[in-house]
């Protein structure tokens, strides 16, 4: 397809779909924050820090300045971690198009505000720009992404026109794209997963077995969609790849950095000393933070994402996190 497009940050999943668009598409530049990133990908077509194995195509191009890569695109990706959309899009929307289509990659909610990606970006983008966002979600590894592998995700957006652009600008043979007016569950689906493969992986680091994290995902899905709904999202969009789908392949991957971070908590390490190993950043860790807060709003139940948040921020042992919730009261399973 011909088409000019614009991917803001070259991380692990920034540098995926770029090199994905760049097979399908005419021209793909990738905004880089660092400028030693930008030298790879342009002098050695490669992102030596996420994939050193992976060999991008020649019609990508990193650059670090908007102004060298948002005008004149015809489809704008953003795929900075949530904490940083704020203000990377602050910085970019003078040099956006207009009446192209923006499609936010990532996955989180605002720890200060509870805003979801779809909120900021309304919040700090003019009102001409609102129509033409999109929110892509779904099981997708960036790593199995950029191999090439077969992947399926979801893009909403509130005018199905626009999620029907995106679709077809980026589906290809290892890369399809169903499309969604609940921008809602979609968002909520792929921010709150992260929450639960934490607590997926605290089971795994307490040397639990396959029942119990069977149970985990299970219940946790319920209390997910406990909360979309209360949002206003259509309880089916959670039972698809952006609620069950994304929620399994965090929970089971063994490529999930939420699941990770939850092992090493039910092997006793804390935070601080988590977040000191880790290279790449888990969205888990502050959406806790946000789902905790939200979740007292909005006045839901999620003892699942209550745990992971005491579990991170106020040391409550993973053991005893698990026997609280196998202790709570015993109810039915499905209630209104």
């Amino acid at each position: 397809m011909a088409i000019k497009v614009a991917v803001l940050g070259a991380g692990a999943w920034g540098t995926a779909l770029a090199n994905l668009l760049a097979q399908q598409s005419e021209q793909v530049l990738l905004w880089a924050y660092e400028a030693e990133v930008v030298e790879q990908i342009n002098q050695q077509h490669q992102n030596q820090t996420f994939f050193p194995d992976v060999v991008l195509p020649d019609n990508l191009k990193a650059v670090s300045r908007f102004a060298d890569c948002l005008p004149g695109c015809d489809l704008v990706l953003s795929v900075v971690p949530s904490h940083a959309v704020r203000g990377v899009l602050s910085e970019a929307a003078p040099h956006l198009p207009l009446e192209v289509p923006i499609v936010s990659a990532s996955k989180g909610i605002e720890n200060d505000t509870l805003m979801t990606m779809s909120e900021v970006l309304e919040d700090i983008l003019p009102i001409a720009y609102h129509p033409m966002l999109a929110f892509l979600s779904g099981p997708s590894f960036a790593r199995e992404v950029a191999q090439g592998q077969p992947t399926a995700v979801s893009v909403a957006a509130r005018f199905e026109k626009v999620a029907h652009r995106v679709q077809q600008a980026m589906s290809g043979p290892s890369f399809r794209v169903y499309t969604s007016t609940d921008v809602t569950g979609v968002e909520l689906g792929g921010a709150l997963k992260n929450v639960v493969a934490i607590a997926s992986g605290a089971v795994d680091g307490l040397g639990l077995g396959t029942n119990t994290t069977a149970a985990l995902i299970t219940r946790g899905l319920a209390e997910i969609t406990r909360l979309a709904v209360k949002m206003g999202a259509n309880p089916l969009t959670l039972s698809g790849l952006s609620g069950m789908g994304d929620l399994a392949l965090t929970c089971w991957g063994g490529l999930s950095r939420n699941r990770q971070v939850g092992q090493k908590l039910g092997r006793g390490m804390k935070l601080a000393d988590i977040i000191a190993d880790m290279r790449q950043v888990a969205e888990g860790i502050k959406t806790a933070r946000s789902v905790h807060h939200l979740a007292q709003r909005e006045q839901i139940d999620m003892p699942i994402a209550q745990s992971v948040y005491r579990m991170l921020y106020e040391d409550l042992p993973a053991q005893q996190a698990v026997t609280e919730l196998m202790n709570r009261p015993l109810k039915k399973e499905i209630y209104s």
